[in-house]
């Protein structure tokens, strides 16, 4: 099989086999693995640059996914295999777990503080989103046994911000208490914070 290899756009190189495109892959990879045109390729040697090309692509995948914002295994995973492989995949995913990179119980930690913080998210709401990522149970079960938010507050918070006018009309109470039961709060939860509410001067 002899191969050739073709400029592309910017830093694209195309590669022939018998004049038929296979592949394409970047200048940096083709400086470091450069190999001259009209080279009698094997089966093998063949396969073997197509594996290191599709490493490289889940590799610069992963580097660009992750400089964006942190990622769960499971997010980066289903991330990568729209674009290469199922083995470059997980080789790469390795290769930024040892250096160290990607760690669910970190992103899991991070995560949940901001959806308890910023999102106001009661525990079953946050256990939900960790698993939608991937995270194990075991992680998950530490992240809200750690965590040290109190639900009451939270639900004050809310209901000051979005359910507070809403608490007086006709069949309000009710109506705020079933929404932020959809939230995910205990109505023990619920009904301790809408005592408070009721019990001080909130404006």
């Amino acid at each position: 099989m002899i191969m050739k290899a073709q400029k592309g756009r910017g830093s694209k190189i195309h590669l022939l086999l018998d004049d038929e495109y296979k592949i394409t892959t970047d200048i940096d990879f083709w400086n470091e693995n450069f190999v001259k045109d009209g080279t009698d390729l094997t089966e093998e040697e063949w396969e073997a640059l197509v594996v290191k090309i599709n490493y490289r692509k889940a590799f610069n995948k992963c580097a660009d996914l992750l400089s964006r914002r942190d990622h769960s295994v499971k997010e980066l995973k289903d991330k990568l295999l729209r674009t290469v492989d199922a083995a470059s995949a997980e080789k790469a995913i390795e290769r930024f777990k040892e250096l160290g990179y990607l760690d669910d119980a970190k992103f899991a930690e991070n995560f949940a503080n901001h959806l308890y913080e910023n999102k106001k998210y009661s525990d079953n709401h946050v256990r939900q989103e960790l698993f939608k990522r991937g995270i194990s149970r075991d992680i998950v079960a530490q992240i809200i046994e750690n965590a040290t938010v109190d639900p009451v507050e939270t639900i004050i918070a809310i209901t000051e911000k979005k359910y507070y006018s809403k608490l007086h009309a006709p069949n309000g109470r009710e109506k705020v208490i079933a929404a932020l039961m959809r939230k995910g709060f205990s109505y023990g939860d619920i009904k301790e914070a809408l005592y408070r509410i009721e019990n001080k001067d909130y404006v």
